[in-house]
């Protein structure tokens, strides 16, 4: 039992930590409300989660022979973070408007998972850590386990959006909240520049 909890309280801290998946969560929490941000921690959950399933079935093994796929991953996720950024500052903050942006799909939630380094870390780390070689069953175990822990952090993310979107009830606090999430994207993304 005592690999289950270790296996649950790495999957929490990689999980619930800020990063971007969680971010967008946030944002599409406060912009759209819990129940329609559900489609995007639903499918960063799934994307997750099959990353970490195949990784643990080898895939870290083809980034060793192809390096440069590596380096198309790196450029993927920081566009990807980069054009999330931007369409988070160039919101208009209208609430309720016909011309608003629609919820993260889940598609979106999946390939934001898929081009986050955070996620590709924590894969090979806790595979590394808690699957030993030829360990299909602990391999399934510690998925199982993530996918739990994965959603209900992402959803938590997205609850404390509709939470505080209370408190951005018009267009000027929507635009400045969406521009300070779009910061945090830009800092993910430089960090990843620079890193």
């Amino acid at each position: 039992m005592s690999l289950m909890l270790s296996m649950a309280a790495f999957a929490l801290a990689a999980s619930i930590s800020p990063g971007p998946v969680n971010i967008i969560a946030l944002g599409s929490g406060a912009r759209h409300g819990l129940r329609a941000s559900l489609r995007h921690v639903t499918g960063a959950t799934l994307g997750f989660t099959l990353l970490l399933v195949l990784i643990g079935l080898g895939l870290h093994q083809l980034l060793r022979y192809w390096p440069s796929l590596t380096k198309i991953l790196h450029w993927a996720g920081v566009l990807f973070l980069l054009y999330m950024a931007w369409k988070l500052a160039c919101d208009n903050g209208q609430l309720g408007s016909s011309s608003h942006q629609a919820a993260p799909s889940m598609l979106a939630g999946a390939t934001l998972q898929w081009l986050n380094p955070k996620a590709w870390l924590a894969c090979v780390a806790g595979i590394g850590a808690y699957v030993g070689d030829d360990e299909i069953r602990q391999l399934w175990q510690f998925s199982a386990i993530y996918f739990v822990i994965c959603y209900l952090s992402i959803a938590t993310w997205a609850w404390a959006g509709s939470v505080i979107s209370q408190y951005l009830d018009n267009p000027q606090r929507m635009r400045r909240f969406n521009r300070c999430l779009a910061l945090l994207l830009l800092a993910s993304a430089l960090y990843l520049l620079l890193g």
